[in-house]
């Protein structure tokens, strides 16, 4: 419906007639899509669909925050790494019909913590020799999130991708500056700060919807 009203109002608001960003209607089909595709990739087992949901409307509050501002706000990623943590409740049962303590919760909660620590470890490293000039901590603690949700090793082939997919756009915002046909707006160069919360959200769906490896390549 949103996305219905901005195409009938031609993008304008229906009192003022003030101009109102793409930035909504895209956010809107992107959300609608990334929803569609979860539904999908897990096949209607409703609890892991809603919980999906829930990571999905957090990581583009991130992605579309970071761009705009450069920065991750605490609030929505320390709720993302909670989600993490608390993912194999909402895929396992705690007690077994016996009342015995279930292992393949904790064997779950192990993997995932790996994965996590796997995930964040690097860029943590990253951030510490470049005391902050190279990527934020925030980038840190999402990362951590996200290998929390993929666990290992799946977790360290999205911080590739992730890390591939940066390196190639960045190139190409670059070379693309210096053709000059970037007119508005300023040109990107060598020097230019990128945010990376993208990539590793990017990288994250690609791992996790569509089952990408890139491990099998080392």
């Amino acid at each position: 419906m949103p996305v219905l009203g901005f195409v009938g109002l031609r993008g304008r608001c229906r009192n003022c007639h003030s101009q109102i960003s793409w930035q909504y209607p895209l956010v809107e089909l992107l959300t609608g899509f990334l929803f569609a595709l979860i539904y999908w990739r897990l096949g209607g087992g409703w609890l892991g669909v809603i919980f999906y949901w829930l990571i999905a409307s957090l990581l583009i509050i991130i992605t579309v925050y970071d761009l705009k501002h450069k920065i991750i706000p605490d609030c929505f990623v320390l709720a993302l790494i909670l989600l993490g943590l608390l993912k194999p409740l909402f895929f396992n049962q705690l007690l077994t019909s016996a009342g015995s303590f279930n292992f393949a919760l904790v064997k779950a909660f192990g993997w995932g913590l790996v994965g996590g620590l796997a995930v964040a470890l690097p860029l943590f490293i990253l951030w510490v020799i470049s005391k902050g000039r190279w990527l934020g901590f925030g980038d840190v603690k999402l990362a951590l999130g996200l290998g929390l949700l993929l666990g290992w090793p799946a977790g360290l082939s999205a911080l590739i991708l992730a890390f591939w997919l940066g390196a190639i756009i960045g190139l190409l915002l670059i070379g693309w500056g210096k053709t000059q046909l970037w007119r508005k707006g300023k040109s990107y160069t060598m020097k230019s700060e990128i945010p990376f919360a993208p990539f590793l959200v990017l990288g994250f769906w690609l791992v996790f919807l569509f089952s990408i490896n890139v491990l099998i390549f080392f």
